[in-house]
């Protein structure tokens, strides 16, 4: 059963940072690909960003390109989310999900997901 358990949600002003944490449990974490993903209210589920097992390579949405980053920590068996410059529009719940196999950019190609942590941006 695998495990996965954000963290480093919080309320904070525009232009200021917050740093997510997803501890991963219960797969083998160095050879999964993690996702980050985002619902604000009566919106969708969408991609943010993700990062690959092999090389690490990363991938990011355009909204968030260049403001976030996103990175693993295989010993610690935990994948963050660097948010930098947040905006309003950043407010949400924020997910990490992992998959096997699939898109990294279609949600529902992962098939484990934390239970999500709040972003609010102040205006």
């Amino acid at each position: 059963q695998v495990q996965l358990v954000e963290s480093g949600g919080g309320l904070v002003q525009a232009g200021g940072s917050l740093r997510l944490s997803c501890a991963a449990s219960g797969r083998t974490f160095s050879r999964s690909p993690m996702g980050w993903f985002r619902q604000a209210p009566g919106k969708e589920r969408d991609f943010v960003a993700a990062i690959g097992w092999g090389d690490s390579r990363t991938y990011i949405a355009d909204s968030v390109k260049g403001r976030f980053t996103i990175s693993r920590d295989n010993a610690k068996r935990t994948v963050y989310l660097q948010m930098n410059s947040l905006k309003p529009e950043d407010t949400a719940v924020y997910y990490c999900a992992t998959q096997s196999s699939g898109s990294y950019y279609n949600p529902d190609e992962y098939d484990y997901w934390g239970q999500g942590t709040q972003v609010t941006v102040s205006s």
